[in-house]
């Protein structure tokens, strides 16, 4: 449900799903969170479009909103409406910074909340300015974040008959995911220790290498690889602390080494070693790989008006393949409106007039 600006005959203006390259209505991005869905379209401007919103709220276990703080209650839509026609009601509320405190009411992206949480300064380039991540983690975790706290309050609602006023910003949400970072940024008084060294990326002849040695044998075993053995037996990088404390140093030396041969041959050598490693992959790499398809981690469909997509599969979900079509595409905007005024009590005849007066949108 969302207030728009004019007329709905143009698909443009009934939706924002700009977040990426679009596909007709759709984008990688609303595909991949908003498939299985259904989606009405209501102009909360009009009377008869807010008095579908109303009924909706009425109806629903849950009623999820993520205007900034305030908008909602302009429609009289707020927690304290929502809770008065429907006592059980458990309302999630998604913004950027919170309801309240100086930024409260300022405009959110992912890419806003990583640099204010301190997200990009783990983040770094080799010239030490902190980047952006090019995905949207904050925004992924906000949903993960609120769905754990929706699914606990829906456990207490079924057995106490309670609803609860849940607030989810991407602020907190971002602190969150980074917890422990903060927690030793806190307690070492500044800028946290790595875990463990040597955890880096190595370039090879021919690519990029991930290698990890958590522990003092997968030291030892990584400097026989590489035909150092010196190296672990040197005093300066005895320990953890003093593989941390000496990384500079420590990782010029692997990564002259590792510039010597290609990925494959160091990856055969370390897992034989029983060092952790992996080949930096691409997105097709990891499509093509044995080991995505040997668990059906990806799956392909077809999406109307898209094309072949890949989906990944949600671990603990039924799998792609065996869902009915409806489950793996995402909807057109208002595609389902009919269906649900149908659903709620609507007649033909009263659609047809919401249709008229652009209360709402029907695809």
């Amino acid at each position: 449900m969302a207030p728009t600006s004019s007329r709905w005959s143009r698909s443009q203006e009934i939706g924002g799903r700009t977040l990426g390259r679009p596909y007709g209505q759709n984008t990688a991005h609303s595909i991949a969170f908003n498939r299985g869905k259904r989606s009405i379209a209501l102009d909360l401007t009009k009377p008869r479009g807010l008095e579908v919103a109303r009924m909706l709220m009425k109806q629903s276990d849950v009623v999820i909103e993520a205007f900034r703080p305030g908008v909602m209650a302009k429609y009289g839509l707020a927690y304290e409406d929502a809770k008065a026609a429907n006592p059980g009601i458990i309302y999630l509320s998604i913004n950027g910074f919170g309801s309240r405190g100086p930024n409260a009411m300022l405009p959110v992206t992912d890419a806003v909340i990583q640099a204010f949480s301190g997200l990009m300064t783990v983040a770094r380039s080799s010239d030490g300015v902190p980047n952006r991540l090019t995905m949207i983690p904050v925004d992924v975790v906000t949903g993960l974040y609120a769905f754990q706290s929706v699914a606990t309050a829906l456990v207490r609602k079924f057995r106490f008959g309670t609803g609860s006023h849940i607030e989810a910003s991407l602020m907190q949400a971002a602190a969150a995911f980074q917890a422990a970072k903060i927690m030793e940024y806190h307690l070492e008084g500044g800028e946290p220790q790595p875990l463990y060294s040597p955890v880096a990326t190595m370039r090879t002849s021919d690519g990029y290498l991930n290698v990890t040695a958590m522990r003092e044998q997968h030291f030892v075993a990584l400097c026989e690889v590489i035909g150092r053995p010196e190296v672990a037996a040197d005093p300066v990088y005895q320990g953890r602390e003093l593989r941390i404390k000496n990384e500079a140093s420590l990782l010029a030396i692997l990564r002259t080494e590792f510039a010597k041969q290609p990925t494959a041959h160091w990856a055969e050598k370390l897992t034989a070693a029983g060092v952790m490693n992996a080949p930096v992959q691409t997105y097709g790499d990891f499509l093509d790989h044995p080991q995505t398809k040997a668990l059906s981690a990806v799956e392909y469909v077809e999406h109307p008006g898209v094309g072949t997509i890949a989906v990944a599969q949600i671990p603990g979900t039924p799998p792609v393949a065996s869902q009915p079509v409806s489950r793996s595409r995402s909807p057109l905007i208002g595609e389902h409106t009919a269906e649900i005024l149908d659903e709620i009590g609507f007649d033909e005849a009263e659609i047809r007039a919401m249709r008229a007066d652009e209360s709402i949108a029907v695809q």
